[in-house]
């Protein structure tokens, strides 16, 4: 299985919540609605979820080996920083001014 595409389709800065990312497997399966969120120990995703009952949330799709979640985790962050470069150019701020 191969990742073949990897979208960030909104970015947050005001939020601990980032950006919202679909990626692609094979050019044949995607999953929308990952999310990058900021916790206490940085970065990390979070598979799509459904609300259940009393405030849980259950994954409706994700990886059942930590090799796969990492390999998942690495690319999703990777296009996030080119995302995030880019925006910095454009808007001529420099990443480390935060």
């Amino acid at each position: 299985m191969n990742i073949t595409d990897v979208r960030i389709r909104k970015i947050n800065d005001e939020s601990k919540m980032k950006a919202v990312v679909s990626i692609t497997f094979d050019d044949e399966f995607v999953v929308h609605d990952i999310k990058i969120i900021e916790g206490q120990n940085g970065l990390f995703i979070a598979m799509p979820s459904r609300k259940m009952g009393e405030g849980d949330f259950r994954d409706i799709a994700h990886p059942l080996v930590s090799e796969t979640r990492n390999k998942i985790r690495d690319a999703i962050f990777e296009e996030y920083e080119k995302v995030l470069a880019q925006k910095a150019a454009e808007t001529g701020v420099s990443l480390d001014a935060e």
